[in-house]
């Protein structure tokens, strides 16, 4: 004769396996769909950028001591005046989100390098925060104005000689996230002026993508 309890309480307990397999099945579901639009809205807010270009307006930098600049499409800036050394690049952001910029490391005798980047504790905090708007243009910032800064001498030879020179951006999204640091190299132009370009890119808080 049939153990109708026993077989009441096996059912109920496959039915509970089924319930619980079932439950395991879409909370991964859920959980892969989460990690897809997490992945869908970083992407939407990631920056990446690159030098301007020559079509793009020009802008009128002003540091906080007043000093001003034209900075047309696709040129930099490198000039002393009174003992302060202003530096400025024109910047495109070719990214899908605003770039806010963080800070700025300097390498006055260094061009066309191979090294790895700086560490993020190494970089210069800007003054003011820079914000660069997707499929725009805009620009990047900064002096030297303590006379025994390290990088002085170095920028001195550049500007007297008409010597390349590297200078590594630290941004990111902006809610501070998705961090990229970019190297520009600054070249002398035929003109006088000075022109960028950017020579890599590194991924801190997510996969290099080489």
């Amino acid at each position: 004769m049939a153990d109708w309890q026993t077989i009441s309480s096996l059912a109920t307990a496959g039915g509970t396996l089924v319930l619980g397999i079932a439950t395991f099945s879409a909370v991964r579901s859920s959980q892969r769909s989460a990690r897809i639009a997490e992945q869908a809205l970083l992407t939407g807010m990631r920056p990446l950028l690159v030098p301007s270009r020559s079509d793009d307006p020009a802008h009128k930098v002003i540091w906080s001591d007043r000093h001003a600049v034209r900075l047309s499409g696709g040129r930099a800036v490198l000039e002393e005046e009174a003992g302060v050394i202003y530096l400025a690049m024109g910047l495109r952001n070719v990214g899908t989100g605003i770039a806010l910029l963080h800070g700025w490391y300097p390498m006055a005798d260094r061009a066309f390098v191979r090294d790895p980047h700086a560490g993020v504790e190494a970089f210069r905090r800007l003054t003011i925060d820079l914000y660069i708007p997707p499929a725009d243009a805009g620009y990047w910032e900064a002096a030297i104005r303590d006379a025994d800064d390290p990088e002085r001498p170095g920028f001195l030879r550049a500007l007297a000689e008409r010597q390349p020179f590297t200078i590594e951006l630290l941004y990111g999204d902006q809610d501070g996230g998705q961090r990229t640091i970019s190297r520009f190299t600054v070249l002398p132009a035929g003109d006088g002026d000075w022109y960028c370009q950017v020579g890599r890119h590194w991924n801190l808080d997510r996969p290099d993508p080489r």
